[in-house]
């Protein structure tokens, strides 16, 4: 059975974002697309826009020292443009680490993603691993 597309999309991005490739990420998201991250810490939030986005991306990255990995568990279609993405991610943060499991829920429209939203297997832990904001 062939990968759907909307899937392959976002295998590639993952793999994009493992790389550090925000070019190839870039031009897989709208200008305009919206990346929703759930809780308190000084991660979350509403970040609308690609450069946006890749400033929270670049965050995660100095928060964890480079340390961030997050690793595909299921990547599932709905056929109407969404996918659901399952996957377990990992980080180091000063004296701490974090192993969770945890989601991204895409919307797509004419093959590039429009909308991110993030979900987390305990918002607490991960507001405690990531810290308020100064």
């Amino acid at each position: 059975m062939a990968e759907h597309p909307d899937v392959t999309l976002v295998r590639k991005g993952y793999e994009a974002f493992s790389r550090g490739d925000m070019e190839a990420l870039a031009a897989m998201m709208t200008a305009d697309c919206t990346h929703h991250v759930p809780g308190d810490s000084q991660m979350s939030g509403h970040f609308k826009g690609r450069e946006a986005i890749f400033g929270m991306y670049a965050k995660c990255m100095e928060l964890t020292g480079n340390t961030f990995t997050a690793e595909i568990q299921g990547l599932y279609p709905d056929g109407r443009g969404h996918v659901m993405a399952v996957h377990k991610w990992h980080g180091d943060h000063g004296d701490r680490g974090i192993e969770m499991k945890g989601g991204l829920f895409f919307t797509i429209m004419g093959g590039k993603v429009t909308d991110i939203d993030e979900c987390v297997e305990d918002i607490d832990e991960a507001d405690a691993f990531w810290g308020q904001a100064e």
